[in-house]
């Protein structure tokens, strides 16, 4: 069977709202995960600002990374976000996005994670944190 790590690698790129976002899996390790948002017009809100919808999307799955970035063998294929908080810093004008995910606590069934969007020149764009279910 395979581990969650393995899952999330494989379910990341085929998911059809990440694959339509142009969200990349750029790292993932015990606990971390790194995502990447390209910039594309289409994801702008108003002239080249991403859209904060968009911003939230990457954050929910960078959560959702670094939740099945562990070398366990999952009990069930299931799992969904029970909350998902978003703090906007600072817009993002026409720049590819990182997010940054780590898991803070690792629960039996919840496990929760925070999250930080930054530019490429490292500066802080939107924070979250993220509480998603296994099982």
């Amino acid at each position: 069977m395979p581990t969650r790590r393995e899952i999330i690698q494989q379910f990341v790129p085929t998911s059809p709202l990440v694959r339509h976002l142009g969200i990349r899996l750029e790292a993932i390790e015990d606990g971390r995960a790194r995502l990447v948002l390209p910039y594309r017009p289409e994801l702008a809100t108003i002239e080249d600002i991403v859209h904060g919808g968009a911003i939230a999307s990457l954050i929910d799955t960078a959560g959702m990374a670094a939740t099945w970035s562990d070398d366990s063998e999952p009990e069930s294929m299931s799992g969904s976000t029970v909350t998902l908080n978003v703090n906007y810093v600072a817009a993002a004008r026409g720049r590819d996005l990182t997010a940054t995910a780590e898991v803070v606590r690792r629960g039996r069934s919840l496990v929760f994670s925070e999250v930080r969007v930054t530019k490429p020149d490292g500066r802080l764009v939107a924070t979250g944190s993220v509480v998603q279910r296994l099982g």
